[in-house]
């Protein structure tokens, strides 16, 4: 007949739960202490939402059987508007549906505040081009305040001031006349390089903010 085993002792069996008991209430004990910081939990701020900006569109108007003349036009027309629009989209959040035509009674170029630019010369069928008269169909030399804002021929808004002496020196200014304004009005050909190009988009955009 086998021996038996005696019975292990419970105070060995119960040694670690109570070890755990024992460790936890000191822990909680140490933390209700006076002069013990409780992280206290932190409000998750809610994401904050960005107004879209406003872009440039624009559409030509096509013939509908076109002449080989009307689609080289087209052509030199579509790659201007292309460069000139995507420039004001990158530069400006300026806003404007843009209606475009080929007109070959229209000595140069010309752009109007009802949307509309007219391109007639191939000299003018360029990126150049393109970014002036779209100033116009936003309002440069076309708004009703242009004349209120361009007194004894200098640019009165604050904005687009404060622009030109950024880019040219605390004495600069924006003259204007004609329906234009100067400098980075890309009024011709020489005039144009890529940072001009883009102090004009700005500049016509602080003219906006001036209340254009």
């Amino acid at each position: 007949m086998s021996s038996r085993q005696a019975p292990e002792s419970i105070g060995r069996t119960l040694t670690p739960r109570r070890n755990k008991l024992a460790v936890a209430a000191l822990t909680a004990a140490l933390l209700a202490a006076p002069g013990i910081a409780q992280a206290a939990p932190q409000d998750v701020p809610a994401p904050q939402q960005r107004a879209a900006a406003a872009t440039i569109t624009w559409s030509l108007q096509r013939a509908s059987n076109p002449t080989q003349d009307q689609l080289t036009a087209y052509d030199l027309i579509t790659k201007a508007m292309n460069a000139a629009v995507t420039r004001y989209n990158n530069v400006s959040d300026l806003g404007k549906s843009i209606t475009v035509r080929y007109d070959p009674g229209v000595p140069t170029a010309d752009g109007s505040s009802s949307g509309t630019i007219r391109f007639g010369n191939r000299n003018y069928m360029n990126e150049r081009t393109a970014l002036h008269e779209i100033a116009h169909t936003i309002g440069v030399g076309t708004s009703s305040r242009w004349s209120s804002l361009t007194t004894g021929g200098t640019w009165q808004g604050a904005q687009a001031t404060a622009l030109v002496r950024q880019f040219d020196g605390s004495s600069a200014k924006l003259s204007a006349g004609g329906g234009h304004f100067w400098p980075y009005g890309l009024n011709y050909d020489n005039e144009f390089s890529n940072t001009a190009a883009d102090r004009h988009v700005r500049i016509v955009e602080a003219m906006v903010r001036d209340g254009l």
